[in-house]
């Protein structure tokens, strides 16, 4: 797999976001697994502590090197295995991100996104997030997980040239 950017902005009723899709060829329970379980997520971006079902757990990026710290994340909306919405840290520093995924066909679509306060961020976030979302892929598919050198610095100008929808109103 080549690795190229795939972010764009999507506008949603809560601000600006910077979204990504990904096509599985896999049940939506494999996906949703790898995107939830914490000892699934350890192979791609992470871990978790606590139980989901009190809308709070404690999340390390643990591939963000030695001494990552814990972030408390507050479960908003929780839908296995369609949906999930999270908040990291106070507003309106925080992060916001969503997760939605569909089936059809034996393959699962996910539609990943995080909120922007600020889309000069898009340029570190969305070469983030595809190191990441093809670090899940990668995990998922039993391959060799990506190198960060080939996300960052190179993709860092295609975000900073998307183009910030206008809002329509209707």
């Amino acid at each position: 797999m080549t690795a190229k950017p795939t972010g764009h902005y999507t506008l949603k009723p809560d601000g600006l976001y910077l979204q990504f899709d990904r096509l599985f060829h896999a049940p939506i329970e494999e996906v949703w697994y790898a995107l939830t379980n914490p000892n699934a997520m350890r192979a791609w971006i992470g871990t978790y502590t606590g139980r989901p079902e009190t809308g709070g757990v404690r999340f390390q990026m643990t591939f963000e090197g030695d001494g990552a710290e814990w972030q408390n994340v507050s479960i908003l909306e929780c839908a296995p295995p369609h949906r999930f919405l999270a908040d990291s840290g106070p507003a309106p520093t925080g992060i916001r991100v969503f997760a939605h995924l569909r089936e059809a066909a034996g393959m699962t679509t996910l539609t990943f996104g995080q909120r922007l306060s600020n889309t000069a961020d898009a340029a570190t976030m969305g070469p983030g997030w595809d190191y990441y979302l093809d670090r899940l892929m990668a995990a998922k598919a039993g391959r060799p997980l990506p190198d960060w050198e080939t996300y960052y610095p190179a993709f860092a100008d295609h975000y900073k040239g998307l183009h910030v929808p206008a809002e329509t109103h209707g």
